[in-house]
């Protein structure tokens, strides 16, 4: 069985897809105001699957809880002092892997009507800075697990909009 957790917008769509996929337990966190999200979400958030939560703070689970965090369109939008808090927190709760997809710099994807949801525009950084950040914050790439990526989005012709790092959790 694994345990998945999704960080970021839509984690409800993400994590009702990946409900249906046998051998996978999913849960989620979504960091921004559901108030215009579909019923199925909402449903989600009432039955305690998806939480609504600020990303700046400790998360409510166990050290190890899930198998892998997917954090995807969450880190842009924290300065560095919030995410000096965020990734390690996030990487607590993951025992075997973190996946995390960020924007490129230049490709600025909130629009300006999103910037209230968002609270601020998103900082797309290079992936020499994110590689530097996630050294300096103890943290290591997962060399096999980025090689079965590349071979798996090679087989599917799957050329990502956005920078993916796959990253060991804490030992």
């Amino acid at each position: 069985m694994h345990k998945v957790l999704h960080v970021g917008p839509d984690t409800c769509s993400v994590v009702y897809k990946l409900l249906k996929e046998e051998e996978t337990e999913a849960w989620g966190v979504e960091p921004y105001d559901i108030e215009d999200a579909e019923a199925t979400c909402k449903s989600l958030v009432h039955k305690g699957i998806v939480r609504v939560a600020d990303i700046k703070f400790p998360l409510p689970y166990r050290p190890k809880s899930f198998s892998l965090v997917i954090v995807s369109d969450a880190l842009d939008y924290l300065s560095p002092r919030y995410l000096n808090k965020t990734l390690p927190e996030l990487t607590r709760v993951a025992s075997d892997g973190l996946v995390v997809f960020t924007g490129y710099p230049g490709n600025q994807r909130a629009k300006v009507a999103e910037l209230s949801k968002f609270g601020r525009p998103a900082k797309m950084r290079g992936s020499s800075w994110w590689v530097r950040f996630f050294l300096q914050n103890s943290l290591e790439e997962n060399e096999g697990a980025i090689k079965k990526f590349e071979q798996a989005a090679s087989k599917g012709s799957y050329h990502p909009a956005c920078q993916v790092f796959h990253l060991k959790p804490y030992q």
